[in-house]
């Protein structure tokens, strides 16, 4: 019985010595759940493809443009024929004509059909904006209505305001104004001069 209860000790003892030496192999050779990878294994794979040596780093944040200067010339404020607010300040940075006309005023009656077929065109490159004066606002809104001006904005100016801000004695005149607030031209158009110049401006 003494030898039989020996050789079931010593047996027990090789089963545990076994077991210990498989896991101090594990130890060795693998990591454990949530800890840092074994000396010389490969790194864990984020999904992202590998940069390429030389590329720039991408952006963090996105870039805004500035909001152009307000020239001295653009400040100024007034209400359409169509009652909505207007502020001259929204045209810095960009080219602009303004188109100074009266509702009797046959020459300004020439000019329109033109400015009613370009400034649709040069909407957002060339604005064109009415200042009508030196008439009645029911006559103003005839004069809009019969050469199709809708789409354009008209100030009314009944008082004169606009004009003698831009010192305008006379209609029908156009003041144009660069993109950086100097007035190029202060006079008389006609149709076709009036067309060159907004397709100059455009394209400069």
């Amino acid at each position: 019985m003494a030898c039989t209860g020996a050789r079931q000790l010593r047996r027990a003892a090789t089963a545990g010595a076994l077991v210990a030496a498989l896991f101090a192999a594990a130890a060795c050779t693998g990591t454990a759940p949530g800890g840092p990878a074994a000396a010389g294994a490969a790194p864990t794979s984020t999904g992202a493809p590998p940069t390429p040596i030389g590329t720039p780093p991408t952006p963090t944040g996105s870039a805004t443009a500035a909001p152009a200067q307000v020239p001295d010339v653009l400040r100024f404020t007034g209400t359409t024929l169509g009652g909505a607010a207007f502020d001259a300040a929204q045209l810095a940075g960009k080219p602009v004509v303004l188109w100074f006309w009266a509702p009797w005023c046959a020459t300004c009656a020439s000019q329109a059909w033109t400015v009613a077929e370009i400034a649709p065109r040069y909407r957002d490159t060339v604005p064109i904006v009415g200042v009508a004066g030196l008439g009645e606002r029911k006559a103003m809104k005839e004069f809009v209505t019969e050469f199709e001006l809708g789409g354009t904005p008209q100030i009314e100016d009944g008082k004169g305001v606009l004009w003698k801000r831009f010192k305008v004695t006379e209609q029908s005149i156009f003041v144009i104004i660069d993109r950086n607030g100097a007035v190029v031209h202060q006079g008389f158009l006609d149709g076709e001069a009036l067309t060159a110049r907004v397709a100059a401006l455009a394209g400069a």
